[in-house]
């Protein structure tokens, strides 16, 4: 009898209607009501198309099927969706008015309308279905014997046009399944833009048929072929992902003159000879692919007209390659070193009437608009291309905050107050190896900061920065990801949805979700561990992941000479991310015994501190046969020696004086050992 009773309560607890902060759902749709009852799954589902969509919508289908298939394992009995209308009686209804184009301002709005018998996916265009779709993967709900959708009714469409990523591709170059991987991640996230840096410093990486010197000097023989461009494109299209390229100018210079150092503005002084003759003049300099991060002096020459025609004939190449409507043309960072040391630039300068180097880069700058104009991309470029000058057809990308002088937020609201669109970056910076809370609460419409209803209109939205000084295609996924999810909803969801706490649960469940796509975000943590552990197991080293991170800012990188382009990224570092598990857990627990020190609270904590106790005497026995375990080992010991003093304060038994028990704490807030950072730390120091 007990046990026809313990079955029954199971079926109540299955059936029991689900509430919405249940739901894993993000970006967080903007309207969402859950009804009594569920659509359960069968093998015999299938999905039906109508209306006037862009054919992608068929691929998009047929991927959100196989998906579904894979996470259910029913073995649905429909393949491939290849035509509208195919199977009208289909349990899943999507209606499109029209073809999606992809670019912004486009209606990507959709209504997901869930009955225990029928769903409905209403949509203006086939971008909005294709979104309709996402949502629908995250809102499947199982039980102990099947899989099904609460009956609900979802509105959807998104806060900000512009919902982009960017990754680097010229610092360490990404591979085509990369960049694949990222977009289709994207697209799962309802963002839309794919921002892809292609040319810097360390690289070129487009091939140029009328300019192959580029590849052949500047490429180390890595860069995309045309046809694995347009490839690339078709994908993101499918997926509605619009594609803005960025070949950076004048500045970040180094890859373009190590094939053309006669337009460089570097001059070298040539003076001496013989009593005979004497050798006076210039000379032009030459270039190299730089091999460390950082920025550096090479610059395009503004005054010689062959910039111009190199430029021209290269966006005559690279252009066609690219339908959408924006060219990134970079523009930052150009110190101006070699401008002002180069007479004929000086001399240049004073005929034009311009006063400053800013004003010089405006000069090249408004050159190169008409050149984009022709192919009908309206250009685009980081915030140190605005000036009065400047053509209110531009965009600009505005990137500085605090860490370089300027307030947060600042470059943006001075652009849209000039007249021009703006999306911001600021913020936004995952390379950098930030909390999610910090990008998440980062929001593109500045507070305080009264802004017209034209002006905040100006603001398309935002964008995610994957700088890849410190990244290689090995770790790429786990910086970019899952951190970017939480970016993608700020910029999609309203603006009220900010609770952090809600946010990371659905953010873990996205992250496993996010692994279906093929990204390496989870998996390859492993792959390095096992590196560092000489293939020996690699719990310990796992757990010594969950309390530390890799440093932030650029201080893991100093001066930007540590690490070159081809240095290793295969250590403990490497597999740290930021949002260490044990971190979050541990400041609860102190949180909860400094409110209240009942003896269970105290055992939360102790257990904490047994742990790395004992963590710090395995690692040093898995140090024994592991070279790249000991730079480890000295913050392991830190952090058992801490933890040993602290359970004795927990006990009242602590002989220590206050100052000499600081200073314990303090050494593991130390940023010496193995280019991480113990993430505890905050929450030994609230204790003491």
């Amino acid at each position: 009898m007990k046990y026809l009773f313990v079955l029954l309560l199971a079926g109540v607890t299955a059936n029991a209607q689900i509430k919405k902060e249940q739901l894993n759902l993000m970006p967080w749709p903007q309207n969402v009501v859950i009804n009594d009852g569920n659509f359960t799954l069968t093998k015999n589902f299938k999905v039906n198309v109508s209306g006037n969509p862009n054919p992608r919508i068929f691929g998009g289908v047929t991927r959100f099927l196989r998906r579904l298939d894979g996470r259910t394992g029913i073995f649905f009995e429909q393949g491939f969706v290849t035509k509208l209308n195919e199977v009208p009686t289909a349990e899943l209804q999507i209606n499109c008015n029209k073809a999606g184009k992809i670019g912004l301002y486009e209606d990507e709005s959709y209504n997901l309308d869930i009955k225990s018998n029928k769903i409905t996916i209403n949509a203006s265009s086939d971008l909005g279905a294709l979104h309709g779709l996402e949502t629908l993967l995250q809102i499947l709900q199982n039980n102990n014997n099947s899989f099904y959708f609460p009956v609900s009714q979802i509105s959807d469409f998104p806060r900000f046009t512009w919902r982009g990523l960017m990754i680097d591709a010229a610092r360490h170059f990404q591979p085509v399944d990369v960049i694949k991987r990222n977009i289709d991640a994207l697209a799962a996230m309802k963002m839309n833009v794919f921002h892809w840096h292609l040319v810097d410093d360390q690289g070129w990486r487009i091939e140029t048929k009328k300019h192959p010197k580029l590849i052949e000097l500047a490429s180390d023989g890595l860069y995309y072929t045309q046809e694995e461009i347009r490839n690339i494109v078709k994908y993101a299209d499918e997926r509605g992902i619009l594609i803005v390229p960025e070949i950076d100018v004048p500045g970040h210079g180094s890859a373009i003159l190590t094939a053309y150092p006669e337009i460089g503005s570097k001059v070298i002084t040539l003076t001496g000879g013989t009593s005979e003759k004497n050798i006076q003049g210039t000379a032009i300099a030459t270039y190299g692919i730089e091999r460390n991060a950082g920025i550096f002096s090479p610059t395009l020459d503004p005054s010689n007209p062959k910039t111009y025609q190199i430029l021209s004939e290269l966006f005559d190449e690279v252009c066609p390659l690219f339908p959408g409507a924006y060219f990134h043309i970079g523009g930052d960072e150009n110190e101006g070193k070699d401008w002002d040391a180069n007479p004929k630039i000086q001399a240049f300068k004073k005929k034009h009437n311009l006063k400053t180097n800013h004003e010089l880069q405006t000069y090249f700058t408004m050159q190169l608009a008409p050149m984009l104009k022709k192919h009908g991309k309206q250009l685009m470029g980081w915030e140190e291309i605005l000036t009065k000058d400047l053509s209110k057809e531009a965009i600009v990308h505005s990137w500085r905050g605090p860490n370089e002088g300027m307030p947060a937020g600042q470059s943006l609201v001075d652009a849209v107050k000039k007249g021009y669109k703006t999306v911001l970056s600021n913020g936004y910076y995952i390379d950098l190896m930030y909390s999610v809370t910090d990008h998440y609460l980062n929001d593109p419409m500045p507070k305080g900061a009264n802004l017209t209803a034209d002006e905040k209109a100006r603001i398309l939205g935002g964008e995610a920065t994957m700088w890849t000084e410190l990244t290689t295609s090995n770790t790429i996924d786990s910086r970019v990801w899952p951190r970017t999810a939480a970016i993608a909803e700020r910029l999609w969801s309203p603006e009220d949805v900010v609770d952090v706490a809600n946010m990371r649960k659905r953010l873990d469940n996205v992250s496993f979700r996010l692994e279906e796509l093929g990204l390496t975000h989870i998996r390859n943590k492993a792959v390095i561990l096992r590196n560092v552990a000489n293939n020996q197991d690699i719990k310990l080293l796992e757990e010594f992941t969950n309390v530390s991170e890799p440093l932030k800012g650029y201080t893991r990188n100093k001066g930007g000479t540590e690490y070159q382009m081809y240095s290793p990224f295969t250590l403990f570092a490497d597999a740290c991310t930021p949002d260490a598990k044990d971190s979050l857990a541990f400041n609860d627990a102190v949180s909860q015994y400094l409110a209240n020190k009942t003896p269970e609270n105290k055992a939360k904590v102790a257990a904490f501190f047994n742990n790395w106790i004992a963590l710090n005497k395995g690692l040093v026995e898995l140090g024994k046969n592991a070279p790249l375990v000991q730079p480890i080992l000295p913050l392991a010991k830190k952090l058992s020696d801490a933890s040993q003093e602290l359970l004795l304060v927990l006990d009242n038994k602590s002989t220590l004086k206050a100052e000499d028990l600081k200073s314990l704490i303090e050494q593991c807030n130390t940023k010496d050992h193995a280019d991480v950072e113990l993430s505890v730390y905050p929450s030994l120091k609230k204790l003491i």
